[in-house]
């Protein structure tokens, strides 16, 4: 039976994956909300539709295989009572091991129910303000409107609001190979910082033609000022197209480094940095590229050291905005000088769709929480959700870039039991066993626990 206290109301603006599953979770604890979404009174250039949840790239929310960090993900917001998962499940479609929907279909069934809700009163018109004493969940997504952006800005210091998204290729560690790569930092400082992937001349222009005639990402239809980049930031692929020796001077320079199989300084040297916060991965430095995916995959896998590596994440370039959130927001995802409010999704520097369900689900859960008097959670940092606010809240903010959910963004496990379990397989397993109970239990703790049914009812 649904506890209806009229005397509360958070606000939600964005009715996208995050800020839909945010409204539902703050309805279903008996919370009035006010769901903001300006389409179809107002679009973007990458939306067709003014239904809620629109998914505008992919249809797909990634594996549903067990023992995978996607899988992971999706169990922990099941136990959580995610709207949005179950009627993915409804909405599926045929494809392999991955949880792929009928977009159409998704939109629908996520507007008809929150549009029936009788707690979430649904305002189509266009949020321009923030008030920090209102409780509210800014879900937004990263193609605000101009005036929603403003008061973002001044909620949050607009040196701490980014409005391109330059991604450099994650690698995962385990599959560099060290008789070729080897580490050490330029001139020898700091220690052995790096991973170094040295390059003969002949390797070197092999790599650039691939790289200079790589097939690159068309920009969504309306947004072409997607490919427009700036002068300081560009994509690799870019650089290449602006001469042979370009890369050498650039991201690829190999001087102060010398590779130990010759006993000089290399041609070109392609240099890899551990990632913060994530376990033995390595980001691609100065390697963000505007390439697809699979082009990218041929083309890097090209580097001496990386012939068969596997990479948790390729990079990216595209309009977008996010907040710095490890200087802005807890592990909750309030703000930290504004803790009434919350944010969660994309805008929050997070990347997925399942990700903006996940941190919709945790802002929605701790804004009904403070609506009713009581203390915001803190999810557990074994779960795959915990990791991600974990991250948002702790990352280096020097060079903080939105993340997804892998592996490595979860805790290593301890070397005894690495040791025990050496098949990648199995340590991912204990990893996935371990999270699942580790947030299960905490929603026990703190008293949010609700049956795989909850989802369906009102």
């Amino acid at each position: 039976m649904l506890v209806v206290n009229e005397m509360k109301f958070v606000n939600v603006i964005g009715g996208g994956l995050a800020g839909s599953e945010a409204a539902w979770q703050i309805a279903r604890r008996g919370v009035a909300v006010r769901l903001f979404e300006m389409r179809p009174e107002r679009s973007t250039g990458a939306h067709r539709t003014g239904q809620l949840a629109e998914l505008v790239c992919s249809n797909s929310l990634k594996s549903d295989e067990a023992n995978t960090a996607p899988r992971l993900l999706k169990d922990e917001m099941r136990a959580g009572g995610s709207l949005l998962v179950t009627l993915a499940k409804e909405a599926s479609v045929p494809a392999g091991g991955a949880l792929a929907v009928d977009r159409e279909k998704f939109s629908a069934l996520v507007t008809e129910r929150l549009a029936a809700h009788p707690l979430i009163e649904l305002q189509r018109t266009e949020a321009a303000t923030i008030n920090p004493d209102e409780i509210t969940v800014v879900a937004a997504g990263p193609l605000a409107s101009p005036s929603l952006v403003e008061a973002i800005g001044k909620l949050t210091g607009e040196r701490d609001l980014y409005f391109f998204d330059a991604i450099s290729p994650i690698v995962d560690g385990e599959t560099i190979n060290y008789d070729i790569a080897f580490k050490a930092a330029r001139y020898g400082k700091g220690g052995d910082d790096y991973v170094n992937c040295p390059m003969d001349k002949e390797e070197y222009l092999r790599f650039y033609e691939a790289l200079r005639t790589a097939e690159t990402v068309k920009p969504h239809e309306g947004m072409e000022d997607e490919g427009k980049f700036f002068e300081g930031c560009l994509p690799i692929e870019e650089l290449a197209r602006r001469g042979v020796d370009t890369l050498r001077y650039g991201p690829m320079k190999p001087v102060g480094l010398i590779d130990p199989r010759i006993g000089r300084e290399p041609y070109a040297c392609v240099q890899l940095r551990l990632e913060n916060l994530l376990a033995d991965a390595y980001n691609i430095v100065g390697f963000q590229c505007h390439i697809k995916y699979g082009e990218q995959k041929r083309v890097l896998q090209l580097i001496p050291g990386l012939e068969q590596a596997e990479f948790i994440r390729f990079g990216q370039m595209h309009r977008n905005t996010y907040i710095c959130s490890p200087k802005l927001l807890r592990e909750t995802l309030q703000m930290r000088e504004h803790p009434r409010v919350l944010f969660a999704g994309q805008i929050s520097g997070i990347e997925g769709y399942t990700e903006a369900m996940a941190t919709g689900m945790i802002a929605g859960m701790n804004a009904a929480r403070l609506a009713l008097g009581q203390e915001p959670g803190i999810p557990p940092r074994l779960s795959a959700i915990g990791s991600l606010t974990n991250y948002l809240a702790n990352a280096d903010a020097r060079n903080f870039q939105p993340a997804n959910t892998t592996f490595a963004l979860l805790p290593p496990l301890e070397p005894e039991i690495r040791k025990r379990a050496k098949r990648k397989q199995d340590r991912h397993r204990i990893q996935v066993e371990r999270g699942l109970q580790a947030f299960q239990e905490w929603l026990q703790q703190i008293g949010e626990a609700a049956p795989a049914s909850q989802a369906q009812t009102v």
